[in-house]
């Protein structure tokens, strides 16, 4: 037999445990429970308030208790973050540069765009870390 064949399937035989054991796994839980829907980092520009521009990033989520609701908001994720960034952008660009960002009012407009996108209510918008860099 060849050397290297050898070499191969011995490879292949002493990974057939670890694949065994990676496939009888439980499923990784997600953070925040079966209900929360995490949505990618939200980024926007804003001007400093030394005159230079900046990026406000802002965490954020949606807590889901109906099922029915949840899939649908699963299957139009990217709809969701391109709302909720339009709506972060624009906020962004209206605020001034030594004011810092007012979290209640970015929520609450945040909510209304998730409520749009879904259709009806239903999803509870979650804020995370907000920060200007």
């Amino acid at each position: 037999m060849d050397r290297r064949k050898a070499l191969a399937l011995a490879a292949g035989l002493s990974a057939l445990p670890a694949l065994a054991a990676a496939a009888d796994a439980e499923p990784k839980a997600k953070g925040g429970g079966s209900s929360y829907l995490p949505i990618q980092t939200l980024a926007a520009t804003v001007t400093r308030s030394d005159g230079r521009r900046g990026v406000l990033t802002l965490d954020v989520g949606l807590d889901i208790p109906d099922a029915k609701l949840r899939r649908e908001a699963e299957l139009v994720v990217p709809r969701l973050r391109a709302g909720l960034a339009q709506v972060l952008q624009t906020y962004a660009g209206g605020i001034s540069p030594t004011t810092p960002p007012n979290a209640d009012f970015v929520a609450r407009e945040l909510q209304r765009e998730a409520d749009r996108v879904l259709g009806r209510p239903g999803a509870r918008l979650l804020l995370g870390t907000m920060l200007i860099n």
